[in-house]
């Protein structure tokens, strides 16, 4: 299988999440490629058999690139595609369930007939610059062996 997980950042803390994603599935013998959002012209469905995508939490919300993003790809190529959603959000807002870039990517993603295989992983930082909160990196590994295993059929 092979799939391509994009990100965006605004102060890293996105970006590390996404290069442990995409290492975890690596290392689980997934094919993957990894992109910053701002650097992807275009994602045509036929190179890929699933699509992750995060965002840092602004707003409520994901950022204004990964809504471009998701605004142009083609619903009937994604379409029956696997896809899950991640962010990086404050800590204590994560304890409150507001809403998330997770949550607004999942929306539209669904919208595109593309099929959610987990619930959204909500990453936290201790403050709007970061730093990612202890423990966030191993819990992130451990989500995406689980998302490796679902994507292989186990």
């Amino acid at each position: 299988m092979k799939g391509v997980v994009v990100y965006d950042t605004s102060y890293g803390n996105t970006k590390k999440i996404a290069e442990t994603i995409a290492d975890t599935l690596k290392e689980s013998g997934m094919e993957v490629d990894l992109f910053y959002v701002k650097d992807v012209k275009k994602l045509s469905a036929k190179d890929y058999d699933f699509l992750v995508l995060g965002s840092p939490t602004r707003m409520n919300t994901m950022s204004w690139a990964v809504k471009g993003l998701i605004g142009r790809l083609k619903s009937e190529g994604w379409a029956n595609k696997p896809f899950i959603a991640f962010d990086t959000e404050i800590a204590s807002v994560i304890e409150k369930s507001g809403p998330s870039a997770a949550q607004k990517i999942t929306e539209r993603l669904t919208e595109k007939k593309m099929n959610q295989l987990l619930p959204v992983l909500k990453t936290a930082v201790l403050g709007i610059k970061g730093p990612l909160k202890d423990g966030e990196i191993e819990r992130t590994k451990e989500y995406t062996r689980g998302l490796a295993a679902k994507l292989r059929g186990e």
